[in-house]
């Protein structure tokens, strides 16, 4: 059903969930504890937090704040409001054991081996700063000036590269984004039988039907004085929605081994430049250039648009790539986004019809045993950090002095157990995705073994027609350094964290 109530308001909503602020190619993430609540208060009143208003022309410049739930008990918001909010924004990336199994962090990934996120290093706020070529310093001079070494104690600033819209490892970057559903105007209703990009908005942003046509659960206030600014609850009348127009932010900081996962692709292919560059488009799902391995549909997936670039790289499906012989089962962007709808193979004519519903209908084991993408997709807006190092320069040997590479990945979802950890945990780290058993996600795998002491270390490459290729001993090439779990509020909802709701 559609979202008929209201309208968005954008001037409420922190701009980063609508624009990603492509344009502005220098970026910093400052990640802090607060030293003194009443300090805090007074600097974040009068940050320049950055709505999602379109301006012509853009600024050239953007400040976005996020919170974390120990962030908001030490900024001295009430009780009652930050309870409403999500289990797992409370318990927080780092505080719950069976979690992190769940998500991989374990081992060498484990939270005591993070830079930031657990401990005394755990965040309380993040501030972040983006910004046109040459103009990141004059922001940071302009606003971290009197006030903020009172109000905030560092734990560190996150710094960013430009790649030119390529990750560390030589692939494009960024190419696959789910479509938000600004005009609110997406009927979920019924089972959805083909894969479309268009994705109901209550996905990203809450206060806003979701996929289910429900509303995602969300601190919802009684209408006092301090929560008067806040916007209506639209499935709660009378009540005042402290959740509209925010989202929860996924942050983490992945260390990636650009050295070791080329070496590891040459010794695979036989030293050949030409196969090294088919086997690490296996591993990825997508060539460098970020062209799929599959050829583009010829009927239009809702929601790509028709800028015929982003076509030739999005108007595609593994519909057509039932073994896995194109595009391998476990490679990356195959687990990001299997592409699917709610059923599979799904019969377009009526008798074909009449025959499924009877039992008669070919069934596809692998896809069933995949959820359907739509209710669990991810809204990207990360960034690389350290220099650019190619496939050619990665096989020589390291300086001594070598730069850290990776990428600080942060993703924004309404939903956190339903989208990022699901993602994460069924799709990524699952060692059983598509009906695969020993190997993870072969850029994100963790490798340890599992239960019983299965090995995770495998990746597989069938074959039509021929013996599937199996790759053993794949290295650990991502690390994880730091995590956490911020609510990216309404600027209205800023206000009341800083302002009224604390009278």
């Amino acid at each position: 059903m559609n979202d008929t109530r209201g309208s968005i308001d954008y001037a409420d909503v922190q701009g980063l969930v609508r624009f990603g602020y492509k344009h502005m190619t220098e970026g910093c993430y400052y990640v802090l504890r607060i030293r003194d609540a009443a300090a805090a208060r007074s600097w974040l009143a009068g940050a320049p937090i950055a709505s999602a208003l379109e301006i012509k022309p853009p600024p050239p410049t953007a400040v976005q704040v996020a919170f974390t739930a120990e962030g908001l008990r030490a900024l001295g918001v009430p009780a009652r409001a930050v309870e409403g909010f999500s289990t797992e924004f409370l318990t927080g990336a780092a505080g719950d054991e069976n979690r992190l199994r769940r998500l991989g962090d374990v081992g060498s990934d484990a939270p005591s081996q993070w830079e930031w996120g657990a401990g005394a290093r755990a965040a309380h706020v993040m501030v972040m700063l983006f910004a046109e070529p040459g103009r990141l310093e004059g922001l940071r001079q302009s606003l971290l000036g009197q006030g903020w070494n009172a109000a905030f104690e560092e734990v560190c600033c996150l710094d960013t590269s430009d790649l030119g819209g390529f990750e560390q490892f030589g692939f494009m970057d960024g190419v696959s984004q789910p479509q938000p559903d600004w005009d609110l105007a997406r009927n979920v209703v019924g089972d959805k039988v083909t894969y479309e990009n268009v994705v109901a908005l209550g996905e990203f942003l809450l206060g806003y039907k979701n996929e289910y046509g429900k509303y995602t659960e969300r601190p919802v206030l009684a209408a006092d004085a301090a929560s008067a600014a806040l916007a209506d609850a639209q499935d709660a009348p009378g009540k005042k929605d402290l959740g509209r127009n925010g989202t929860y932010l996924v942050m983490r900081s992945l260390r990636q081994d650009v050295r070791g996962f080329w070496r590891y692709v040459q010794s695979q292919a036989g030293g050949q430049s030409d196969d090294q560059d088919a086997l690490a488009a296996l591993l990825v799902g997508r060539k460098r250039a970020g062209d799929p391995l599959l050829p583009i549909r010829e009927r239009s997936i809702p929601g790509v648009g028709t800028d015929p670039e982003h076509v030739r790289l999005n108007q595609y499906t593994y519909d057509g790539d039932p073994q896995g012989a194109r595009c391998p089962f476990g490679a990356h962007v195959r687990r990001a986004n299997p592409r699917n709808a709610d059923y599979v193979d799904r019969p377009s004519g009526l008798i074909a019809r009449v025959g499924e519903m009877l039992g008669f209908a070919r069934k596809s084991f692998r896809g069933d045993v995949i959820s359907s993408v739509r209710f669990h997709r991810l809204l990207r807006r990360g960034r690389e950090y350290g220099p650019k190092l190619t496939p050619a320069d990665a096989l020589l040997p390291a300086p001594p002095d070598d730069a850290e590479r990776g990428l600080r990945f942060l993703c924004l979802n309404a939903n956190i157990s339903r989208q990022f950890e699901f993602v994460q945990n069924a799709w990524m780290m699952s060692s059983k995705f598509n009906g695969m058993t020993g190997e993870s996600d072969p850029l994100l795998g963790n490798r340890l073994p599992i239960a019983g002491g299965l090995s995770t270390d495998a990746f597989t490459i069938p074959r039509d027609g021929g013996v599937a290729r199996c790759l053993r001993s794949m290295p650990h090439f991502v690390a994880v350094r730091g995590a956490a779990y911020f609510f990216l509020p309404s600027l209205r909802a800023f206000g009341y964290f800083i302002g009224k709701g604390n009278a």
